[in-house]
């Protein structure tokens, strides 16, 4: 059997989470031929494949699905053992992070947050994804690092921090011709709406609340992302209703106004989310802190 060296379990480790060597590799901070040559060893010990590549990915064997559980905690433990959170070094890390967010997290967050490592932390990057019914499975096995949103789902093991909180408005073209200016409850139940099916915005907590108020709402138009909206709005003679911070986004880009809602809908959260797993993680810590400072 041969040796095992302790680097090549966090080989085994990012290989799990993202499905590829070159990722792994990348995560890492080493070269892809070291995290191949990584794997062949583990192979040689463990007697097992691993991992097999098919149309999605590197995905792991049964064995490897036994392992994993198994030598995440051995990692950890290690980390813990020599003091992980002092060793992460900004301005020298390479390292790449992925959030998962929706598309109205990634224009409230990102541009803050990539201004600021561009001078903290130039080799480190950022991917997204958006968020989903898989989005917890992915935070507790450390494919995705962070989380951004309304996640109310989340429970026992997770940590979060709050960054703001939000009531929701809507918004019309600028000189529609049947809006005055005050949106009543007749205007608003009038008019054709788009409703946005995104999920980790909050929505669902309005469209809750204006259905049980009785608010039948004629859907034009769904979509499932903000993406569009402002424009289609502002060409059109839709409303949408959205959280306050991204209407106020929208009418400074297009010929968009911002109206208070008929009736009075629930304010929402937007946190932060991680899995207690990597609470101690020192890249981990860093980013977190480094989100929560946009919203300083």
């Amino acid at each position: 059997m041969a040796k095992l060296d302790v680097e090549w379990l966090a080989v085994f480790l990012e290989i799990y989470r993202t499905k590829s060597v070159s990722k792994a590799a990348s995560r890492l901070g080493m070269a892809q031929a070291s995290a191949s040559i990584a794997l062949n060893k583990l192979r040689a010990h463990f007697g097992d494949r691993l991992f097999s590549r098919t149309s999605r990915g590197m995905e792991p064997t049964p064995h490897a699905t036994a392992l994993y559980p198994q030598l995440s905690e051995v990692v950890a433990r290690l980390d813990r053992a020599r003091g992980s959170i002092a060793r992460f070094d900004p301005a020298v890390a390479r390292r790449t992070f992925r959030i998962c967010m929706a598309d109205i997290t990634e224009v409230l967050v990102l541009p803050g947050l990539l201004n600021r490592l561009r001078t903290e932390a130039p080799h480190v990057d950022i991917e997204t994804e958006a968020t989903g019914v898989s989005s917890a499975q992915r935070l507790e096995g450390g494919e995705v690092d962070l989380a951004v949103g309304f996640m109310p789902q989340l429970e026992a093991g997770f940590y979060e921090h709050l960054l703001f909180e939000q009531d929701f408005v809507c918004i019309a073209k600028k000189h529609h011709p049947r809006l005055g200016k005050r949106l009543t409850r007749s205007s608003f139940l009038a008019e054709g709406h788009i409703v946005v099916s995104s999920s980790g915005t909050g929505h669902a907590v309005a469209d809750r609340t204006l259905v049980k108020k009785g608010f039948k709402r004629r859907v034009a138009l769904r979509v499932p992302s903000f993406l569009g909206v402002a424009r289609i709005v502002a060409e059109t003679e839709l409303i949408v209703t959205v959280p306050r911070i991204l209407a106020e986004t929208f009418a400074a880009q297009e010929a968009v106004q911002v109206f208070e809602p008929p009736v009075r809908l629930p304010r929402f959260a937007i946190k932060l989310h991680w899995h207690e797993r990597f609470a101690d993680d020192a890249g981990n810590a860093w980013l977190r802190r480094q989100i929560a400072g946009v919203f300083v």
